[in-house]
């Protein structure tokens, strides 16, 4: 396998679990925002990313999610499982699991906490691609877990189910630098696109994978289309707006899954509850994010149906 197995590629959402006030997953709100998702032209979605708090949940609940995802998009859209784990038995029963219900490739972090070398890095990842035979996406989250530099992917690249990254280094010269040494083997998708999207896909980047999209996914998806139809103008404001948003989601000491689910609330998205230890935003927080969406332009479904 390489970059030509898939065609991963295009504006991806790392889309959030939705969780009740008791802490059950709320199956039909998670359905409801891949519904939203696809209707809003979305490439992909990552179940089970941080931003789905695949953290919070148990292996069970993990499956469910899985099978969730795959069962809400049908087929009309990709669907990447996250099944990063510390353990590498547990990597592999969650990634047999994700092809066994149908996902179209894997997502998987770096061990973390535990501060693997990298010939533990790599010998972990071996491990998982000779146990399952599905497409792997690397994820690079340097602030979280183990730093999978420019390098290290290039050795990862020859890793036999390895087909893409996503890059969420949040830093444009690591980004390149993966690029020029393995993007010829596989496909590069960033994390931050309001922060340097158009920048990186004119130097190779095939897409993102993008928290801000649960909340407002018209503003990604929209600056993935201007910068594809060639429509600078249009990709630069957007560039801007979606940098102005990052920054005013993220304000305030708040934190970005918190943040993201409160948000698509007031929308009128399920974004639903974090899990514990995160605690739902509270005031002055929700009446801050409320203006600020208004501010934006962003207004609530029902408002836009009209």
């Amino acid at each position: 396998m390489d970059r030509t197995t898939v065609d991963w590629h295009g504006p991806f959402t790392a889309v959030v679990t939705p969780f009740d006030a008791d802490g059950a997953i709320d199956e039909n709100g998670f359905r409801r925002n891949i519904e939203n998702l696809v209707a809003q032209g979305a490439g992909g979605v990552v179940a089970n990313g941080c931003t789905g708090e695949f953290w919070a949940q148990t292996t069970e609940e993990r499956k469910r999610v899985l099978a969730l995802a795959v069962e809400a998009a049908a087929g009309r859209i990709t669907v990447i499982g996250g099944t990063g784990a510390i353990r590498t038995p547990d990597v592999i029963e969650l990634t047999a699991y994700a092809r066994e219900v149908g996902c179209d490739g894997v997502m998987i972090i770096p061990p973390y906490f535990v501060k693997p070398s990298v010939e533990d890095v790599i010998a972990h990842y071996e491990a998982v691609s000779d146990a399952v035979k599905i497409p792997v996406m690397l994820y690079n989250l340097p602030s979280l877990s183990f730093d999978l530099t420019p390098a290290l992917v290039r050795r990862l690249a020859d890793v036999e189910c390895v087909v893409a990254i996503k890059d969420s280094s949040f830093d444009f010269n690591n980004f390149y630098l993966t690029h020029v040494l393995a993007g010829d083997r596989i496909r590069i998708l960033i994390g931050p696109s309001t922060m340097f999207g158009i920048a990186a896909m004119k130097l190779g980047a095939e897409g993102w994978i993008d928290t801000y999209s649960n909340v407002w996914p018209e503003l990604t998806i929209g600056l993935f289309r201007a910068i594809e139809s060639g429509d600078d103008e249009a990709a630069a404001r957007l560039q801007r707006t979606g940098l102005e948003f990052r920054l005013f989601l993220d304000g305030q000491d708040r934190n970005m899954y918190c943040a993201t689910k409160a948000a698509m609330n007031i929308r009128g998205l399920p974004g639903g509850y974090p899990r514990l230890p995160l605690k739902p935003l509270a005031e002055p927080h929700l009446t801050e994010l409320r203006d600020g969406l208004a501010r934006f332009g962003v207004g609530t479904l029902d408002a836009a149906a009209e």
